[in-house]
């Protein structure tokens, strides 16, 4: 497949995914409270999208074909609960290897629990629905190559980031989404009197 071939079918897929994410009202504008208390103008909420499985099914497909064209051979597909899990479970079906989850103990960290174990320098994909600061993302890759496996990328439905972050591997994904972000305090949004929403899964 030429670069100019492979750019249009990632453009195709990213056309697609952004309408149907629109239509599955997991992609919104407006005004919204983020978890982390700023404000932004767009909201992505994977779990309504990823709730119906021929989409979830397609778009994972689009995204193990960028994989595959790039040349990585995973052994095993990781995704952090629980955002990745869906996506995990189905990215690793269209690679055709296993699909695990790490999730947080009782100390809050990030661990492989329920018998999941990765060997020494075993090739692992970690799986995402949205990456933002690439803080979960890098948190569990240190937990992985801590236990001597190979992080070979990080690939997501959604990439946040616009830019601003440099992971230490790889980065897939189908759909850049540039959303403003701002303070409470110097919100133009507050400022304009837009009413606020605070969506998402953390209460608050």
């Amino acid at each position: 497949m030429t670069h100019q071939a492979a750019d249009t079918l990632s453009s195709k897929a990213a056309d697609t995914l952004e309408n149907q994410l629109r239509q599955e009202e997991a992609l919104l504008s407006g005004h919204f409270r983020l978890s982390s208390g700023l404000h932004s103008d767009t909201y992505v909420q994977c779990a309504r999208f990823l709730r119906r499985p021929e989409l979830a099914g397609a778009a994972c497909a689009a995204l193990a074909a960028q994989i595959q064209a790039a040349g990585l051979q995973a052994e095993v597909v990781v995704g952090p609960a629980m955002g990745g899990i869906v996506i995990g479970y189905e990215l690793a079906r269209q690679l055709g290897v296993p699909g695990i989850f790490t999730e947080r103990d009782a100390e809050g960290q990030m661990s492989l629990r329920r018998g999941f174990t990765l060997a020494p320098g075993e090739r692992v994909i970690i799986a995402e629905d949205v990456v933002t600061t690439g803080k979960s993302t890098l948190e569990v890759a240190r937990i992985l190559t801590e236990m001597g496996a190979e992080v070979l990328a990080v690939a997501s439905l959604i990439d946040r980031t616009g830019g601003a972050v440099r992971l230490p591997f790889p980065s897939f994904a189908l759909l850049p989404v540039v959303a403003a972000v701002f303070r409470p305090e110097s919100c133009p949004l507050c400022v304009a009197g837009v009413p606020v929403v605070k969506p998402g899964s953390r209460p608050g």
